[in-house]
């Protein structure tokens, strides 16, 4: 089962990351869902797909009241990502999902209708979650065509989506990266596929780098902290990706 551990606190403002669950079946991928909490309300952040809803959901309501939460961030369009949007509907029918405007025809396919989807501009945009400010960053083309992450300024933790994904196997639990060159090989060929462009890439890293986050959450795989969160960055800036990394048979 999926467990919820608060990763940053102060005052109401809190950060929980509903992780890893070692009993999930090994043809689903396994994802990370973040809480952020402020003033009794909930923002998660890329909730997950309709088929771990349940995992979800149980591990949320035993520190938060699900009716309380207020808004679902969704950083692009995967059904691993947002596909248990309806579900979430039926526990609270006012929730409104922030997601950029490329998705806002495509997720009312997984449920909700034009009221539930906020649509964010291409260049991100301010979110007034309670008492507290956050900002949604561009990350387009890594990999989604439509891509944004989530920054929380005050609490100085980016909320990185796929970026920073690894595919971790069942004896790695670890919630925070303990050794960032052992952990290359869980990360390295999942970037080098699925992020499709050199230049958005290089304009990540540098305007991540000028934020310098605490932490780096990704949706899959351990949390970044502290010096490995520029270890994270200098790393992903050096590596090849999509065509510039694949390697075709030759006809």
């Amino acid at each position: 089962m999926k467990k919820i551990q608060t990763i940053y606190s102060d005052n109401d403002h809190k950060w929980s990351v509903i992780a890893r669950d070692p009993a999930k079946p090994n043809w689903l991928i396994d994802t990370n869902e973040y809480l952020i909490e402020s003033d009794g309300m909930g923002l998660l952040t890329d909730p997950g797909g309709s088929e771990i809803f349940p995992e979800v959901f149980s591990a949320l309501v035993e520190v938060f009241p699900a009716s309380q939460i207020k808004n679902i961030f969704a950083s692009h369009q995967d059904p691993d990502i947002v596909s248990s949007i309806s579900l979430w509907l039926e526990v609270n029918s006012s929730i409104r999902c922030y997601v950029s405007w490329l998705w806002t025809g495509f997720l009312p396919h997984f449920g909700g209708n034009a009221d539930t989807f906020i649509p964010m501009p291409d260049e991100g945009m301010e979110i007034i979650h309670q008492n507290i400010k956050l900002r949604s960053i561009p990350a387009h083309f890594l990999h989604s065509a439509g891509n944004l992450n989530l920054w929380d300024p005050k609490a100085k933790i980016l909320f990185s989506g796929d970026i920073g994904a690894a595919l971790l196997p069942l004896d790695e639990t670890d919630l925070i990266v303990k050794d960032f060159d052992k952990h290359i090989r869980y990360m390295e060929k999942f970037h080098k596929r699925w992020m499709a462009s050199e230049q958005a890439k290089i304009a990540w890293c540098e305007r991540i780098s000028n934020l310098k986050p605490d932490m780096l959450c990704p949706q899959h795989g351990s949390v970044f902290q502290g010096p490995d969160v520029e270890r994270f960055i200098q790393w992903f800036s050096e590596l090849k990706i999509g065509m510039d990394a694949l390697e075709l048979p030759k006809t």
